[in-house]
């Protein structure tokens, strides 16, 4: 199998990058996806969510309140330490069990786990390839106002909650660069799954423990 870890700022197109690589058929771990499972209703994730930041982050039927969170996590980095310490943990069991998986139905694999902090948690040092997907600050921005409305203001804090720009290019074996249109992205994405991906899969071993 071929471990790949894909990575971007916020608004980098990342997601679109994960997307198409499914299409090729790379096996997706999305630690988002499983960010969002560990704190599901009734998880012990929720539970120990709540005692740590109280019952003011639930909403009335008693899910995640994530703007909530967001609010206190995104404006002090202690507390957002905090979160990760109880989520990160869970999201790394679940996708070793995922990628475990994955190498016992095709040893040639290509793994891609799309991980949003992957340059901040240290994780780069654990796959045979990083992809960072990459787009300038001010691109970024203008896609949150536009995407997400926020205000700039708004929109500046969350990057800055991340990896620099330039944190991120340092751990990148490959960029994609998204400044172009979705089929210029898509492109890309096709040239290094062919060109770099499928042949270096073909040339691993199957070891999910490695």
């Amino acid at each position: 199998m071929l471990r790949v870890g894909l990575t971007g700022g916020i608004a980098s197109g990342k997601s679109a990058v994960s997307r198409r690589l499914a299409e090729r058929g790379a096996v997706i771990v999305d630690a988002d996806l499983l960010a969002r499972e560990a704190v599901q209703p009734g998880s012990d994730g929720l539970a120990e969510v709540v005692e740590e930041f109280g019952h003011g982050v639930l909403t009335p039927d008693g899910a995640l309140d994530r703007a909530a969170l967001g609010a206190i996590v995104f404006a002090d980095p202690a507390r957002r330490g905090a979160l990760n310490s109880i989520i990160h943990p869970r999201v790394r069991a679940r996708a070793a069990q995922i990628v475990s998986d994955a190498v016992a139905a095709d040893p040639h694999a290509v793994i891609v786990q799309d991980i949003p902090l992957l340059v901040e948690t240290g994780q780069a040092g654990n796959f045979d390839v990083v992809v960072v997907v990459d787009a300038p600050d001010d691109v970024r921005v203008a896609r949150l106002l536009a995407r997400n409305g926020m205000a700039p203001a708004e929109a500046r804090s969350r990057m800055a909650a991340q990896a620099t720009r330039e944190q991120r290019l340092a751990a990148a074996h490959h960029v994609i660069a998204n400044t172009g249109t979705l089929d210029d992205l898509r492109e890309a994405v096709d040239r290094l799954w062919e060109d770099v991906l499928v042949p270096a899969a073909e040339n691993t071993t199957a070891d999910p423990s490695a």
